[in-house]
């Protein structure tokens, strides 16, 4: 059938120049991806990195219930004319990744944003941010991935915020210290994001937000004994964390309304479990409170042991089995040369993937130290300088 039967659109827009691009709406979708090409991720609308857009361009579209379309913008570039078409219009919740050759400064004290992701994922300048007013954005949410020291602000702290710093599992055995944030040290709900088998994130930066009200903690952490400089915290929650220990009690906060503790350490989860039935004996909580899925260590290895969950699925399942066959040649080898051939030709197959960018390419060094670390390997002499020697020795990406 054809698709404009089922109620697509077909329009021919000005993006970068006269009827540059065709956009193709589809029925019920309210998101929309500009940006470079990229092997393995699928954009709606193709650009240069360094292209001038019209963000207008968009400025008739509506959804069946007359909101703005798009709801849900992600763009990989350099234009920050989506700050200044948001002072125009509404948007609910915006993704940039800034492909930035130098340092910028970007106006957004007026712009109307609900939600806005910044991934600092690719090399470049650093981004200095005005935020938006809270007359503009009265409940502004700022989410920043990766390398945050490229990032600074001014302006009025958001009502939400969320950190992901940029983290590797070759170095699980050192905390990272987040730098000093500026405003954003004002806000009251904060949102720390981790991979759970990372290097994990110190919570010695939380000295910084003295106005702390609500923490949801996701991931490697360390340092929780440092929540007990937080007795005020009226809601805590706790997700996919493997280690637990030095978590207080939960009579530390004796404010607490909300407490949610979701795929987290067996053994302190018992711990947990106790505490919160007692706690409710005494005075049960305003919101919520709940404990789920305790999990033992071996869980955590079999669903998060691989490194490449946040790769797009089809580039991650070649990925997936190119690392299970080379694990299998590293179970049965009976020398170290076979552990070199093993971990060579792994990386060599990614050298016909084309586009391997940045952040695949720690992923695939990830990859590699892992497979070094296999008892096989190191019980044959493999140590992680030898193994990420013959990684470098073999890519060309």
């Amino acid at each position: 059938m054809d698709k404009r039967q089922l109620g697509w659109e077909r329009h021919s827009i000005d993006l970068t120049g006269p009827q540059s691009h065709v956009l193709v709406r589809e029925p019920g979708v309210g998101s929309l991806s500009i940006g470079p090409a990229s092997p393995g991720r699928q954009v709606d609308l193709v650009v240069a990195a360094d292209d001038r857009i019209d963000w207008h361009v968009f400025d008739p579209f509506r959804t069946l219930s007359d909101y703005p379309w798009p709801r849900f913008i992600t763009y990989t570039g350099s234009d920050g004319g989506l700050f200044d078409w948001a002072r125009t219009r509404s948007i609910e919740d915006a993704t940039w990744v800034p492909l930035l050759t130098g340092d910028r400064t970007i106006d957004a004290r007026d712009s109307r944003l609900h939600k806005l992701r910044l991934h600092l994922t690719e090399p470049g300048g650093r981004l200095h941010l005005i935020l938006p007013d809270r007359s503009a954005s009265p409940h502004f949410t700022l989410e920043l991935e990766g390398d945050l020291s490229r990032f600074s602000c001014e302006g009025v702290a958001p009502k939400y915020l969320t950190l992901a710093p940029a983290t590797r599992r070759r170095d699980a055995n050192r905390p990272v210290d987040l730098p000093a944030r500026g405003v954003l040290e004002q806000v009251e709900r904060l949102t720390l994001w981790n991979d759970p088998l990372a290097q994990p994130v110190s919570l010695c930066c939380l000295a910084h937000f003295p106005n702390l009200r609500s923490l949801t903690l996701r991931g490697a952490i360390a340092d929780l004994d440092r929540l007990a400089d937080h007795p005020q915290l009226t809601g805590l929650e706790l997700r996919d964390m493997p280690d637990l220990s030095g978590l207080p009690p939960l009579a530390t906060w004796p404010d607490l309304d909300g407490f949610i503790a979701i795929d987290i350490d067996d053994g302190v989860g018992k711990r947990l479990r106790r505490e919160l039935n007692a706690r409710a004996r005494q005075r049960p909580f305003a919101t919520h409170a709940r404990i789920a899925k305790l999990r033992q260590p071996d869980w955590w290895a079999r669903e998060y042991g691989r490194p490449f969950a946040a790769w797009p699925p089809r580039r991650a399942k070649a990925a997936n089995a190119a690392f299970d066959t080379a694990q299998a040649a590293i179970a049965a080898a009976t020398a170290l040369a076979e552990v070199q051939a093993a971990i060579t030709a792994f990386t060599l197959h990614f050298n016909k993937v084309k586009g391997i960018e940045t952040t695949e390419r720690e992923t695939l060094a990830d990859a590699v130290w892992q497979l070094g670390r296999a008892d096989a390997a190191t019980a044959l002499g493999t140590t992680d300088a030898l193994a990420l020697q013959w990684f470098d020795a073999a890519r060309d990406y």
